[in-house]
């Protein structure tokens, strides 16, 4: 099996060369998204207690009404700009941006960041990782 590897990469040294260029660009940008301002379910806690931390909830209404973090405001990501005055007196509180599974969170903070809001951050792991660390979560 690694002789047919090698044999792989000597026969085709452009593709080889390719994929790791794509991998270590890859491997480098998540590193970069997974560094930058994401908190975990207890930092998340920690910030909602201690802080008075805002959660924004950025799923669609139907995932949000299905289960979510307490006090969290429901505003989807695709309405957020026309639904920032809703965010205006939470300015200078952190805010904890909540997608399914973490994924487009990143994109939310750094426009809220953008916008003025400096103490946005996303939850690693999203909604999904709230349930799956069996923090509570409120179906009103």
């Amino acid at each position: 099996m690694i002789d047919q590897l090698l044999e792989f990469a000597q026969n085709h040294p452009l593709l080889v060369g390719a994929f790791v260029v794509v991998l270590l660009a890859w491997l480098a940008f998540e590193s970069r998204r997974s560094a930058t301002g994401g908190v975990s379910s207890g930092e998340a806690t920690s910030l909602i207690n201690r802080e008075d931390a805002m959660v924004l909830d950025i799923r669609e209404i139907k995932e949000f009404k299905a289960g979510h973090i307490a006090g969290a405001i429901n505003v989807p990501a695709d309405k957020l700009d026309n639904n920032m005055q809703r965010l205006e007196k939470h300015r200078e509180k952190p805010i904890i941006v909540v997608d399914k599974m973490g994924q487009h969170s990143g994109a939310v903070v750094t426009k809220l960041h953008k916008a003025g809001y400096n103490g946005a951050r996303r939850l690693k792991g999203g909604h999904s990782q709230w349930v799956a660390d069996s923090l509570p979560v409120v179906t009103r």
